[in-house]
C-alpha cells in the first residue's frame, strides 16, 4: 500500500468521523504530505472509505521508519502517530464551540459529542482499550466490576534508555496541566497534539473538562484545576464537586482522598474523576439510618459497603457542604483507640475522606468514604490497605475507582493467568515456576472448593476467583469493618458528629 493510499484513507477517516470537515480534504492531505518529507501526491482513485484506521496508522509509521523519519520503537511510534492525527483535528476553539453548542441541548449531548471527538481524535485510543479484560463477580455487596488494565503499551528498552538520557523538562509540569493541550511529547512524557480540553468554571476558578485516555468505565472523565496546585479535601472540594454535578448532572465527581497510601497517583495536581457510569457502590444500599444533630433535614445512613462510606441526601447541595464539611472537620481529629483509628501519630495526620458526588432524582447525594493511612510493622504498607496476603493480586493505592467497586488490576495478571491455568489443567505446583509462586497458597485454598477444573471452566475459575480476592481487599481498605462490632465503632463515630 502506498503512501498516498494510506493518506487518503486517513483523510477519508476524518470526514467520515467528523472530525475533518470534507472542505478540508485538501489542506489536511498536505498536511501530512509536509509530515512525510514527500513533496508529491497522486489522488488514488479507488474509494478508501471504512478503512481501519489502527490499520492506517501502522502503515503510515511503518512508512515513517522506511524513511529515517522516526525510530522503530512504541515511544517514537506513538509521538508521531499523535502528530499525524493533528492534521486532522479543529483548533480547540472549534471543539468548544462546538461542545457549547450541544450543550443548549443538553448537558449530555455535549458530554457525547466530547466523548466521541476524543476517541474518533485517537486520543483515546479504542483498540488499545478493546485489550482490557473485563468482568463482573457477584459479592455480598453487590456485582463488582474487575478489569486488569492493558491499554497502556509497555515501553521498549530502546525508549527506556533514550529517555534516562533526555535533557529533563518541568514543562508541562504534570500529565495533568492544561499546557498538555497541543503538546508534541517527549519520550517521558506522551504526545497531546490530539488532545482537546472543555474550559469549565467551579467554585468561581479556571477548570478543564478532559476524558482519561485509558477510559476505565464509560465516559470516564477528568476534572482538574489550571493552577497546578496539591489536591486538598477541605469545604471548597465539596462545593467544586456540587457545581460540577450542577453542570453535567448525568455524571457523577468523586475525588481520590488527599494523603498518601489511601490517595490517587496524582496528589500533586488539584483534580477529579468522574463519568456515565453507576458502580457498584451507587448501588448499595443504606443499612442504617443515623440523624445528625443540626441536619435533620438531611438524610443520612451508613452504606452496605466494604469501605465505611456515610451517605447524604438532600434537594439542597448546600446543607451537604455544610454537612460534609462539618463530618471531615471532626474525621480529621478523630481518634478511637479500641477501633485502631488515631488521628495522627507522631504528628503526622492520617485521616481523611474519599467523597463522591452525584444526582439522584430530584436530591443530591454525596458519599463520604472514610480513610485512614496509618502504618504498622506488620502492615508497612498501611493497616487499611491490601494485606500482603493478596498482593499477588493487587499491591497498589485502593484510589477513588477502587472505593466505588472497580478493580484497576496490572497488567502482568493476564499472562500470569494464562499460565496458572496451564499449571492447573496439567496439575503442576505454581510455585515451581518464579512468575507464579506468588500465587501457589491462594491456588491451593481455592482449588477444592471445585468439583471438576477443565479448559472450558478455568479461566472462568480464575476469575471468579480474582474477583473474590478484590472483594477481600476492599475489606481490607475499610477502616470499619463490616461486623456488629465494627458497626458499633462506626457508631461511636457518628455520635461524635
Amino acid at each position: 500500500m502506498s503512501l498516498n493510499q494510506n493518506i487518503k484513507k486517513l483523510v477519508q477517516y476524518g470526514i467520515e468521523t467528523g472530525i475533518l470537515p470534507a472542505c478540508e480534504q485538501i489542506y489536511a492531505t498536505n498536511l501530512l504530505l509536509d509530515l512525510f518529507h514527500e513533496d508529491e501526491y497522486q489522488e488514488p482513485e479507488e474509494d478508501c472509505g471504512g478503512a481501519d484506521l489502527e490499520e492506517i496508522l501502522g502503515a503510515l509509521l511503518d512508512e515513517a521508519v522506511k524513511r529515517g523519519i522516526i525510530e522503530d520503537s512504541i515511544g517514537y511510534r506513538d509521538l508521531f502517530d499523535t502528530k499525524i492525527m493533528n492534521c486532522l483535528l479543529p483548533r480547540p476553539a472549534q471543539v468548544q464551540a462546538e461542545f457549547f453548542e450541544k450543550y443548549k441541548e443538553s448537558p449530555a449531548a455535549a458530554t457525547e459529542y466530547f466523548y466521541k471527538f476524543s476517541q474518533d481524535s485517537d486520543y483515546i485510543r479504542r483498540y488499545r482499550i478493546k485489550k482490557d479484560k473485563k468482568w463482573k463477580v457477584e459479592s455480598p455487596y453487590g456485582e463488582i466490576d474487575i478489569t486488569i488494565n492493558l491499554s497502556k503499551p509497555e515501553k521498549d528498552p530502546k525508549a527506556i534508555a533514550a529517555a534516562l538520557n533526555a535533557r529533563q523538562s518541568a514543562y508541562p509540569r504534570c500529565q495533568l496541566c492544561a499546557e498538555n493541550e497541543g503538546y508534541a511529547g517527549r519520550l517521558n512524557h506522551p504526545a497531546r497534539e490530539n488532545h482537546r480540553i472543555i474550559p469549565i468554571t467551579i467554585n468561581g476558578s479556571r477548570w478543564g473538562l478532559q476524558y482519561s485516555p485509558y477510559v476505565y468505565y464509560n465516559e470516564h472523565c477528568i476534572a482538574f484545576n489550571f493552577e497546578h496546585i496539591p489536591m486538598k479535601i477541605d469545604r471548597s472540594a465539596f462545593v467544586k464537586l456540587f457545581d460540577f454535578v450542577k453542570l453535567f448532572p448525568h455524571y457523577f465527581l468523586g475525588s481520590n482522598a488527599d494523603l498518601p497510601i489511601v490517595g490517587g497517583s496524582i496528589l500533586s495536581h488539584d483534580h477529579f474523576q468522574g463519568g456515565n457510569y453507576t458502580f457498584a457502590m451507587a448501588k448499595a444500599p443504606v443499612e442504617r439510618q443515623v440523624t445528625i444533630p443540626g441536619y435533620e433535614d438531611v438524610e443520612a445512613g451508613i452504606v452496605k459497603w466494604p469501605l465505611s462510606v456515610l451517605r447524604i441526601r438532600c434537594e439542597d447541595e448546600k446543607r451537604l457542604i455544610d454537612l460534609a464539611s462539618h463530618v471531615l472537620e471532626i474525621w480529621r481529629g478523630y481518634t478511637d483507640e479500641a477501633a485502631f483509628v488515631y488521628a495522627e501519630t507522631g504528628g503526622v495526620p492520617h485521616n481523611t475522606i474519599t467523597p463522591i458526588a452525584r444526582k439522584a432524582g430530584n436530591l443530591f447525594e454525596l458519599d463520604l468514604t472514610l480513610r485512614n493511612n496509618i502504618t504498622t510493622e506488620e502492615h508497612p504498607l498501611g493497616v487499611y490497605h491490601p494485606h500482603a496476603q493478596y498482593h499477588h493480586i493487587k499491591k497498589e493505592n485502593i484510589g477513588l475507582i477502587e472505593v466505588m467497586g472497580l478493580a484497576v488490576l496490572p497488567a502482568r495478571l493476564k499472562g500470569e493467568m494464562e499460565l496458572l491455568a496451564e499449571y492447573i489443567l496439567e496439575g503442576r505446583d505454581p510455585a515451581e515456576h518464579e512468575a507464579l509462586e506468588k500465587h501457589a497458597a491462594w491456588v491451593k485454598d481455592f482449588l477444592p472448593r471445585y468439583e471438576a477444573v477443565t479448559e472450558d471452566n478455568v479461566t472462568e475459575i480464575l476469575q471468579e476467583e480474582i474477583g473474590q480476592v478484590f472483594v477481600k481487599v476492599l475489606e481490607d481498605a475499610g477502616v470499619y469493618k463490616c461486623t456488629p462490632k465494627g458497626r458499633e465503632a462506626f457508631m461511636r463515630f457518628i455520635e461524635a458528629l
